[in-house]
C-alpha cells in the first residue's frame, strides 16, 4: 500500500576462496564452547559489511561464559593474520 519492498539480491559475492590443501589449526576446545565462568574461554570471528565505499571488516572476541564482546577491531581491507590479533589485543 506504501509502495514498499525489499531489495533483491543478486548472485552472492564471494570475498574469499578457502584452499582445501591448506593446514587447518587444531580445534582447542573440540566444538565445546562452554565456560563455567568469565575469561575462561574466548572465541574470534570475523564478518564483513558491505558498504557505498566497499567492504568494512570487523573482528570480535567474545567471551564464551557471559556472551559479551571483549575486544574487536575494525579494518578497510582484511589481512587475516592481522585483524584478530587487533581485537585481542583490544580486549586485553
Amino acid at each position: 500500500q506504501a509502495g514498499l519492498r525489499g531489495v533483491q539480491r543478486g548472485t552472492p559475492v564471494f570475498t574469499t576462496i578457502a584452499d582445501p590443501a591448506a593446514a587447518r589449526p587444531a580445534d582447542l576446545v573440540q566444538r565445546q564452547f562452554t565456560a563455567a565462568a568469565p575469561n575462561r574461554l574466548w572465541v574470534a570471528d570475523i564478518t564483513y559489511v558491505r558498504t557505498w565505499a566497499g567492504f568494512c571488516y570487523t573482528a570480535f572476541v567474545t567471551d564464551v561464559c557471559t556472551r559479551r564482546i571483549v575486544g574487536w577491531a575494525v579494518a578497510a581491507s582484511m589481512r587475516t593474520e592481522d585483524l584478530p590479533l587487533q581485537a585481542f589485543n583490544h580486549a586485553v
